[in-house]
């Protein structure tokens, strides 16, 4: 399994799906299809993807030695 980390492609708004996606070896869309239905459900879906945003390192970035 990968790293738990916002990656720099694939990103929509902060890249929480996208990290939890490519984290449990599904699609970017399917887990985004999950969240927005999950937000028709009761509870606190819009407040956990506020803290995993914040929460959540962004993958380091592979930068050019000199």
């Amino acid at each position: 399994m990968a790293a738990l980390a916002r990656p720099r492609d694939g990103r929509m708004i902060g890249g929480v799906c996208a990290a939890l996606a490519r984290r449990f070896g599904t699609s970017a869309t399917t887990m985004r299809v999950i969240f927005l239905v999950s937000c028709l459900l009761p509870g606190p879906q819009f407040l956990l993807y506020l803290a995993l945003w914040l929460l959540l390192p962004a993958e380091k970035s592979v930068s050019a030695a000199w």
